[in-house]
């Protein structure tokens, strides 16, 4: 499967999401400028209340990807999308869901859920995955061309758990 530059930054967007924790709406500020979604000097607490709503369903998508159509529809069906080629900060055409007035919670459904939506068209659901690394319930989507990955981070959860085996295999 192709992953296109906007899909791979839409998908990371995905992971960011539910990985984030959304306790206050400083979180939120947060990760709308890591993600670049919209003006966060705007955000508010209803802001903050719809995008964890939104953030629910689509950890649901990764945990129970059979039901992930579903629960898609649901989503996409809450947001008006509006597709528009924009510019961004690199100088690049993307394909922009939304309008730019668009509350962040919208902004934010359409742009994963569209990308979510993809892989489900294109049969790749398996690909969304959950952390193997005992005691991580981090979500991610396996890119990988083997689809082999089973690590959130490779370098963090991937390293623990093999070296959590190798003194395990010492000690036998």
């Amino acid at each position: 499967m192709l992953f296109s530059q906007d899909l791979i930054r839409s998908l990371a967007t995905a992971v960011d999401l539910v990985n984030t924790p959304l306790a206050t709406v400083a979180d939120l500020v947060a990760l709308v400028e890591r993600r670049q979604v919209c003006n966060p000097d705007e955000l508010t607490g209803a802001d903050l209340e719809a995008v964890r709503g939104s953030r629910e369903e689509f950890h649901r998508v990764f945990t129970a990807p059979d039901q992930g159509v579903e629960r898609l529809n649901k989503l996409l069906g809450q947001t008006t999308i509006t597709m528009r080629l924009s510019e961004h900060d690199d100088q690049r055409l993307r394909l922009d869901p939304t309008a730019g007035q668009a509350p962040v919670a919208e902004r934010l459904t359409a742009d994963c859920g569209l990308a979510l939506a993809y892989l489900f068209v294109h049969g790749e659901q398996a690909r969304l995955r959950t952390c193997a690394a005992e005691g991580c319930s981090r979500v991610f989507v396996d890119a990988s061309r083997n689809r082999c990955r089973v690590y959130c981070d490779s370098r963090t959860c991937g390293n623990r758990a093999h070296a959590a085996a190798h003194r395990a295999r010492r000690r036998t």
